[in-house]
């Protein structure tokens, strides 16, 4: 089997694996119902989005362009156009492949002959590790308070601390224990757990988080990174609260449920297929339904709000980018040969 052959039979799969997904999500929906509802939202809102979206790949280029500085070769210093172009290709590049975003930004960078591939390739690494990080970070708030909050007592909790004759607060008590049990039993048996494929992965998946979050601390521009990184979150969450505000249905929920549905819309993005189809439909409409008292249909609609004004937004900076890069590219050809 060659390569060209294993490449298309998994582009394929994947599209097969997006058609199933929109199939399930879509399932016994009324699309007269459906248009209604997208007819019924407030456009300036999403308009509004689009726009924080832009501003997001912005503030994505500036914050890599102080990770690729490290890594510089030559006099001549990156410019904040090339990453700005790059990442916005990057995303449009996912939309059509998945996970070749990064290695395209990596290898448009290095085509500058202003820093290799393999070192574009390494900041990566840090930047994930930070976005995984401030995930996390979302997560806690949501545990304490809000709609998810209530969810996890009222549905999980309760009902678990019902049948064994506990109450919940100690069923917390126990799950934290166990967890903290369960780093210390991992610390002490790494070189055991090393030993095997499972293992070894495992450890060196964590061994490259601690080394991505310490990489950030001896940065020379580590400040600015950090701010960059608050305002790139804090631009994902407004997004989530202006599709809540565009969604008249949803006109009962508040910020904390946007930091909630803008961490459920992430784990939509991690499956492996073009652009989010499918999977993140399904996501988000499927715990709308439970936690917030949503129809199928509804949650539908706001899932397809959405994720379509984020494609809407990643087609046309990723197409002017595309754009705006041929050009600089055929000047850097000139002055190479000058």
């Amino acid at each position: 089997m060659n390569a060209r052959f294993k490449k298309t039979l998994k582009y394929a799969l994947l599209l097969l694996l997006v058609a199933v997904l929109l199939y399930f999500a879509f399932r016994g929906v009324s699309w007269a119902d459906f248009v209604g509802g997208l007819k019924s939202c407030r456009w300036g809102w999403i308009i509004g989005t689009i726009a924080v979206m832009w501003v997001i790949t912005w503030l994505r280029g500036n914050r890599w362009r102080i990770q690729l500085e490290p890594v510089q070769t030559g006099d001549r210093k990156i410019t904040r156009r090339e990453t700005y172009d790059a990442y916005a290709i990057c995303y449009l590049s996912n939309i059509v492949f998945p996970r070749s975003g990064e290695v395209v930004r990596c290898g448009l960078m290095a085509e500058t002959k202003k820093t290799s591939f393999e070192g574009a390739l390494g900041t990566v690494v840090i930047e994930r590790t930070w976005d995984l990080l401030c995930m996390v970070l979302a997560v806690v708030p949501l545990l304490f308070f809000g709609h998810f909050r209530d969810f996890l007592v009222e549905k999980m909790f309760r009902p678990a601390a019902g049948s064994m004759g506990i109450g919940w607060f100690w069923i917390v008590l126990i799950i934290v224990a166990v967890l903290v049990a369960l780093v210390f039993l991992i610390r002490a048996r790494r070189e055991q757990i090393a030993r095997t494929k499972a293992g070894a992965a495992f450890l060196k998946f964590f061994r490259g988080l601690g080394d991505g979050i310490a990489a950030a601390f001896k940065m020379k521009g580590k400040w600015a990174f950090f701010a960059y990184t608050v305002l790139i979150w804090v631009g994902y969450w407004l997004t989530s609260l202006m599709t809540i505000r565009a969604f008249p249905t949803a006109d009962s929920l508040n910020g904390l449920d946007a930091l909630f549905l803008m961490v459920v819309g992430s784990l939509g993005w991690v499956v492996p297929v073009q652009g989010g189809f499918g999977a993140y439909h399904f996501i988000v409409a499927m715990t709308l339904v439970p936690i917030y008292g949503f129809d199928k249909q509804t949650g539908l609609v706001f899932a397809t709000l959405s994720h379509e004004s984020q494609i809407v937004q990643m087609l046309l900076c990723g197409l002017i980018a595309l754009l705006s890069w041929t050009i600089y590219r055929r000047k850097l050809k000139k002055q190479t040969q000058a």
